[in-house]
């Protein structure tokens, strides 16, 4: 019997694809259980339009995060630091601040997506890389100056 996996199994392949496979497997425990429908003509279609929607969703989000990494490299951002001695900072930079002046700046980026190369316990200009989705990066300029 041919069916269309509607979602991910290891041991058969991916969603969207039509498998081959034994009767019984399929209407004891494939169907049943909601891993895949009976390859129908019109299932067939649903699937394809499915696959469609996802495409175009997919390609809409890259292109925003194109814009937002764009956005982000348009923009320098100052995070003012107490400083002691030799202008030495009490701490260093967080990940966390530099969300927190993005979002100043209407961008709203996790903490855990940007990345620090070296602990920011100087003042300063860094560059600092801002992980987004679909593997696209970006580089963020922070200056890191007194208070």
């Amino acid at each position: 019997m041919k069916v269309i996996l509607v979602k991910d199994l290891k041991s058969l392949g991916k969603e969207g694809e039509i498998k081959e496979v034994k009767d019984g497997y399929a209407l004891n425990y494939l169907i049943p259980k909601g891993y895949a429908l009976k390859a129908t003509e019109a299932n067939i279609k649903m699937i394809n339009e499915k696959k469609k929607m996802i495409l175009e969703r997919e390609k809409k989000l890259k292109e925003e995060a194109i814009k937002l990494k764009e956005q982000i490299e348009s923009i320098t951002i100052n995070i003012p630091v107490k400083v002691g001695e030799g202008d030495k900072l009490y701490g260093s930079v967080t990940s966390q601040e530099i969300a927190e002046n993005l979002k100043k700046n209407n961008i709203n980026i996790d903490k855990k997506d940007i990345e620090i190369a070296e602990p920011i316990k100087k003042l300063g200009r860094y560059e600092v890389t801002v992980n987004l989705s679909y593997g696209i990066k970006a580089l963020l300029k922070v200056w890191v100056v007194k208070e």
